[in-house]
């Protein structure tokens, strides 16, 4: 095995993949558009069956706990194979697993869609879910190969716009389909994206340069893949069982050994799936901490706010999705036109730090805001807060990864920092709305001061998580001497 360092040569492979002819030039318009429409498509399935699902319910005789791995069944096999495809990516080539993973989502797709009772549909969406695992991470580190360093603050921020508009619209879409064509619609909506992907990939993407023969770890990823799925799946579960319960610390306590015996597997691999070299770096190891703890408290807040507009505000689903409209127009905005700007200004880790700043205060004036005073001044301002400093601080978390990292892992290190997000999206969910049913002992449900304590939590992790950023940064001053890339 070749030794990684934690040393960087400045984004040398991304420059050796940049391209350089004419034609290729005049390509990218439109490779940063396939690029950014894969990343909209797996966003805006996170969140877009959810309203469906009560059609999905009736039609299909779903139980109450079945239904609910309609949704989760995606999120883990997301979530779980993150690592795996970032890797396979850097090993076996970026636009070949791109190509693939936009393959099986749409068979995923059209399963689901064509489900006749709930293990089709339940497989559909575990087929959906590896197929935006390898999609997400390819399309990342295909986009810092194809765009130099001028042009990649303007490529992260169409990034970052597409993944907060998917992420953010998907509940708006969602019902808008399921209540006007049924819930059919709400997964054939996406297959004319995923099938140009296929099409149009070979034309617009840089071809794969990968040289050699290499294997994959498979026994690592195996076990990579069970530690995160039985992590997510424990985290995913506390909400609504015990923290305390068998079933939880079961599943923790699997995770945990699956873990402890990747680790040990990785130091002795030819070559193995996460370099553990690459964590002798200082930024590394902080990197993969932001995007956890910032995933945590991004990834909570959209669900909280969800259930805040429907539970205490007592608005029905439709009007609730339409209240978060202004979330997404004010996401997309600031991701098109004040984070390309930021990060030439500041860099990718102040940025971080100011976006989660901006939530935080988002998240207290949720927590805090004058009661009776109606969504206009009770909600709206802290939604508009909060949409800033998740567009601010999302995509700059993967730059920051993939900055300390050498430019030959970037599907590494966006799978790293990808999986750290929806890891900590599922801890922080489900450990903020167990802080607000606590607020409540007596009926162990989230009401005003429940949301006011699980929202003040949101807060406080972001602040911490940005005094963590704050911190880096001379450390990042440090590691850009060492040749760590620019932060």
């Amino acid at each position: 095995m070749t030794a990684t360092t934690g040393r960087t040569e400045p984004h040398a492979a991304s420059a050796a993949a940049e391209p350089t002819g004419s034609g290729q030039q005049r390509r990218q318009p439109l490779a940063l558009a396939l690029l950014v429409s894969a990343q909209f498509l797996v966003m805006l399935d996170t969140s877009i069956v959810n309203v469906a699902l009560p059609s999905i319910q009736s039609e299909l005789g779903f139980g109450p706990a079945q239904l609910t791995w309609v949704v989760n069944a995606y999120v883990l096999a997301f979530a779980g194979l993150l690592l795996l495809s970032g890797r396979a990516s850097d090993l076996f080539g970026r636009r070949r697993l791109f190509t693939t993973g936009a393959g099986l989502f749409t068979l995923g797709t059209l399963l689901a869609a064509l489900a006749a009772g709930p293990v089709m549909l339940i497989g559909g969406r575990v087929v959906q879910g590896i197929g935006a695992a390898a999609l997400s991470p390819a399309a990342m580190s295909l986009l810092l190969a194809t765009f130099p360093a001028a042009q990649r603050a303007r490529a992260m921020g169409a990034w970052g716009a597409a993944s907060t508009l998917g992420g953010a619209t998907g509940v708006v879409t969602g019902g808008l389909l399921a209540g006007n064509l049924g819930w059919r619609a709400v997964f054939l909506v996406t297959v004319p994206v995923s099938v140009a992907a296929i099409l149009l990939a070979r034309r617009v993407l840089a071809a794969d340069s990968v040289t050699g023969r290499r294997s994959l770890d498979w026994v690592g990823a195996a076990l990579a893949t069970g530690a995160v799925i039985t992590l997510v799946h424990g985290a995913v579960d506390a909400v609504d069982h015990a923290w305390t319960s068998p079933r939880v610390l079961g599943l923790f306590g699997t995770s945990v050994v699956l873990g402890a015996a990747f680790v040990t597997l990785e130091r002795r691999a030819v070559d193995p799936i996460v370099p553990l070299e690459v964590f002798v770096s200082r930024m590394a190891r902080r990197g993969v901490a932001l995007a956890l703890f910032g995933g945590a408290t991004r990834g909570s807040t959209f669900v909280l706010v969800a259930l805040y507009l429907q539970q205490v505000l007592a608005m029905p689903p439709e009007q609730a999705g339409i209240a978060m409209v202004p979330t997404s127009l004010t996401g997309f905005a600031v991701s098109l036109a004040v984070l390309p700007r930021a990060l030439k200004a500041f860099g990718p880790l102040r940025t971080l730090v100011l976006g989660l700043v901006l939530l935080a205060s988002g998240q207290m004036w949720l927590a805090y805001a004058p009661q009776d005073f109606g969504y206009a001044l009770e909600v709206l301002p802290g939604l508009l807060l909060v949409a800033t400093g998740v567009a601010l601080s999302f995509t700059p978390s993967t730059m920051v990864v993939a900055a300390s990292m050498p430019a030959s892992h970037t599907g590494l290190a966006s799978g790293l920092a990808s999986a750290s997000m929806q890891v900590g999206g599922a801890l922080g969910t489900a450990a903020f709305i167990v802080i607000g049913a606590s607020a409540a002992p007596t009926t162990g449900a989230l009401d005003g001061p429940g949301f006011t304590a699980a929202f003040t939590a949101g807060a406080v992790v972001a602040l911490a998580t940005a005094a963590l950023g704050w911190r880096t940064l001379g450390s990042g001053r440090t590691g850009a001497r060492h040749g760590e890339g620019d932060l």
